[in-house]
C-alpha cells in the first residue's frame, strides 16, 4: 500500500477531524495545511502539528511535498479547488458532496481524468467495516429480497442567517450537507440488492421546508429503484433525527443504529438482523481504526487505479444527479446556479 503525504485545504471542523485521525492511519502523514489567513494556518498547526502552513490555498497546491489534498472547504467551492488541485497534479479526496450539482461534478471528474490524478468523494462510511458487513449480509440475502429502505440524517441548529448551514451563498440546507448520506446509502443498498455496486432511482419525489434564506432546513424524499425497491429518506439541519438505517426485506429486517460511521471512542459497532420466526441476531463489527483513518488508507490503496471502489466516479455522478432531482422536486436552486445558468 502506498504511503501518502497529505495537505489539508481548509481549517474548519471537519479538516481538524481528518487531521487528528490521519495520524492513526497506516499510510498517511500530514505535510501541510492551507488557510485563507496565516492566523488560521498557525492555529491549525498548533493544534494538529502540521509541519507547514500557508495563508492561501494556491500556496498549498504549489508545495511539491504534498502528494494528496483533502478538500474541506464549503461545498460551493469544491469544484474550483478540485479543478485546481487536479491541474497541480495532486491526488484528491474531496468532502461530500463532491460539488454543488451534477454539472460541476462532471467537470471535476473530467479534470481528474485529464490530469491523471486520483479522485474520491469523501463518504467515510463507505470505507468502514460496518458497511462492508452490511453489504455482505445483503449479498447473502440475509433478509431475502430488499423491499423498503428507511434512512435519516438530521440535526438541530438554531437558525442564524450568517451560519454556513443556512446561507444560500454557501450551499446551505440539509439535502446537500447531510441528505447526501441517506441518498448514497439507499443507492448502495438498491445496487447490491440487484447485483450491482450501486443503483440510480427511477423516481424521486421530495418535500421540504425552507428557511428565510431560501435553503431547506428539513426535507424528505421517496425513491423508487429498479426491482420496485422503495426508499424513504429524511434530512435536516434544524430538526434532530434518529440518524438510523432500517432495511426491510421479504424475509426480515436489518437495523443499523449508527450507519454513518460516526462512532466515537468505540472498538465495536453493531447491526441487528431480524428474520421471520427467529430471534433477533446482534452482529458485532470490530473497529481497529477511526473512520477517517480508514478512509485515508483506502485512498492510498487505490491511488494507482485513480478511483476507489468505495465511491467510484460513476457512483458520485449518480449521487449528484439524484440530489439534483431531490432539490428540483422541492424547488431548491441556489442563487449561484441561477447566475451561472445551471438548471437541475
Amino acid at each position: 500500500m502506498n504511503s501518502l503525504s497529505w495537505g489539508i485545504l481548509g481549517t474548519g471542523r471537519i479538516a481538524g477531524v481528518f487531521a487528528k485521525q490521519l495520524s492513526q492511519s497506516r499510510t498517511g502523514k500530514l505535510a501541510a495545511v492551507g488557510s485563507r489567513s496565516q492566523a488560521g494556518a498557525d492555529k491549525f498547526i498548533a493544534e494538529f502539528h502540521a509541519p507547514r502552513g500557508y495563508n492561501t490555498y494556491d500556496s498549498l497546491l504549489a508545495d511539491p511535498q504534498v502528494q494528496a489534498v483533502y478538500i474541506a472547504t464549503p461545498h460551493p467551492s469544491h469544484a474550483e479547488w478540485c479543478l485546481k488541485a487536479a491541474k497541480a497534479g495532486k491526488h484528491i479526496l474531496c468532502e461530500k458532496p463532491l460539488t454543488l450539482n451534477h454539472t460541476e461534478a462532471s467537470a471535476v471528474i473530467n479534470a481528474a481524468r485529464k490530469h491523471d490524478v486520483f479522485l474520491m468523494e469523501a463518504f467515510m462510511y463507505r470505507c468502514h467495516p460496518q458497511t462492508a458487513k452490511l453489504i455482505e449480509l445483503l449479498r447473502e440475502k440475509a433478509i431475502g429480497e430488499v423491499r423498503v429502505i428507511h434512512a435519516s440524517f438530521g440535526f438541530h441548529r438554531d437558525f442564524n442567517p450568517e451560519v454556513r448551514l443556512f446561507k444560500n451563498a454557501l450551499g446551505g440546507g440539509g439535502i446537500l450537507d447531510v441528505g447526501c448520506y441517506p441518498m448514497s446509502m439507499s443507492r448502495l443498498i438498491a445496487g447490491i440488492a440487484t447485483g450491482k455496486s450501486f443503483a440510480d432511482p427511477v423516481e424521486v419525489k421530495g418535500c421540504g421546508h425552507f428557511a428565510p434564506t431560501g435553503v431547506d432546513t428539513w426535507a424528505t424524499a421517496t425513491l423508487k429503484f429498479p426491482g420496485d425497491i422503495l426508499a424513504v429518506l429524511a434530512t435536516s439541519v434544524e430538526v434532530q433525527q434518529h440518524n438510523t438505517l432500517r432495511i426491510s426485506g421479504s424475509d426480515g429486517n436489518i437495523f443499523v443504529p449508527a450507519p454513518w460511521a460516526q462512532i466515537k471512542d468505540s472498538t465495536t459497532t453493531k447491526l441487528f438482523v431480524e428474520r421471520k420466526g427467529e430471534p433477533q441476531q446482534e452482529i458485532v463489527v470490530e473497529i481497529t481504526q477511526p473512520a477517517y483513518a480508514i478512509e485515508a488508507d483506502h485512498v492510498a490503496g487505490h491511488i494507482e487505479q485513480r478511483q476507489a471502489p468505495a465511491m467510484s466516479w460513476d457512483d458520485s455522478l449518480g449521487n449528484m444527479r439524484a440530489l439534483d432531482r431531490w432539490r428540483k422536486s422541492i424547488g431548491l436552486v441556489y442563487e449561484s446556479e441561477k447566475a451561472a445558468g445551471i438548471s437541475l
